[in-house]
């Protein structure tokens, strides 16, 4: 799937993959509304001739070659406990999905369209520790037609199938040591506490925000407390990319655009692994862009970017 660097850093705006999941309750039919992020999506293709792999959870349906690249393929609506009607073979696509540096395929039952949505409108999921047919939701948006779209945590599949997991224990030899504030923005408490862990391991008090309207109050706290020797104080921050309310591009604009706060160094740290991204990244005014998560070039790249910001200062 060809994607276009059409969306201008820190609109505070993300494209998604709008797709259709069938279910059938009680005789009838009804459409689940689901989305992916576009930055998430290398292609999507038709179902191609699968090898099924023996045991392997059901809701995995085999492996293909894509250009010499075996990608595994897993049925959405298995996974998701789903009792799927007659589908149309004509309808159904593989996703191809791209992040944590893993590819993936995703079989949907259809793939409508893109739709561009402010993060603003997308709302957290209150619900993330139940379920909703059986699958995990990051958030949700309203769409025409009073409908819901719900953004599904593809990771969690790539996770419970062993593709991917986060590299915490590597730990570089005489690593350095810092002293003052780290901020940390991520929606999701588990990847906070990864990178919490890492950055006290590394001398840091962290200060923690579940998105970017959160992080610039939390920036305005501590201003509060530090005045303008709040970059002094706050030697770095880590920041998530997709984030409802608002995303990481738009609340690094917001930090850059900021003179109180422009000079502490910013890096992304995503499970999306896109150049798209890691450039929006750059150009919102970030000093590194990561895949989450590997320890030891986590702890490089922080500490030579802290070690910069202090020379800096000098």
């Amino acid at each position: 799937m060809q994607k276009e660097d059409s969306l201008k850093v820190g609109s505070n705006e993300m494209e998604l993959v709008d797709f259709r999941i069938m279910k059938e309750e009680d005789g009838e039919v009804y459409e689940g509304i689901y989305g992916v992020n576009v930055s998430k999506v290398r292609e999507i293709i038709r179902l191609p001739k699968l090898t099924e792999l023996p045991s392997t959870p059901e809701y995995i349906e085999g492996i293909f070659d894509l250009r010499d690249v075996v990608i595994p393929v897993v049925n959405l609506a298995r996974w998701m406990g789903i009792d799927e009607p007659e589908i149309n073979q004509k309808k159904i696509r593989v996703i191809i999905t791209e992040f944590n540096n893993v590819l993936i395929g995703f079989v949907v039952h259809e793939a409508k369209r893109i739709r561009r949505i402010n993060w603003g409108d997308i709302e957290p999921a209150t619900f993330v520790n139940s379920s909703v047919d059986g699958s995990k939701i990051t958030g949700v948006t309203k769409i025409e037609g009073d409908n819901v779209l719900l953004i599904l945590d593809l990771e969690s599949i790539v996770q419970e199938l062993g593709l991917y997991e986060p590299d915490v224990e590597n730990i570089p030899e005489n690593m350095d040591s810092f002293s003052g504030l780290a901020l940390v923005l991520d929606d999701s408490a588990t990847a906070r506490k990864i990178v919490k862990e890492a950055l006290s391991k590394m001398g840091f008090n962290v200060v923690e925000a579940g998105d970017g309207q959160e992080g610039l109050d939390k920036l305005d706290d501590l201003y509060k407390i530090h005045g303008d020797a709040i970059s002094d104080q706050l030697k770095i921050i880590i920041s998530d990319v997709e984030m409802p309310r608002m995303d990481g591009f738009h609340f690094a604009a917001n930090v850059k655009e900021d003179g109180r706060f422009a000079d502490i160094p910013i890096v992304f740290n995503s499970s999306i692994s896109d150049h798209f991204s890691e450039n929006r990244g750059k150009e919102a005014g970030a000093e590194a862009y990561l895949v989450k998560f590997e320890a030891s070039l986590f702890y490089d790249e922080v500490a030579r970017v802290v070690r910069a910001h202090m020379k800096q200062g000098v």
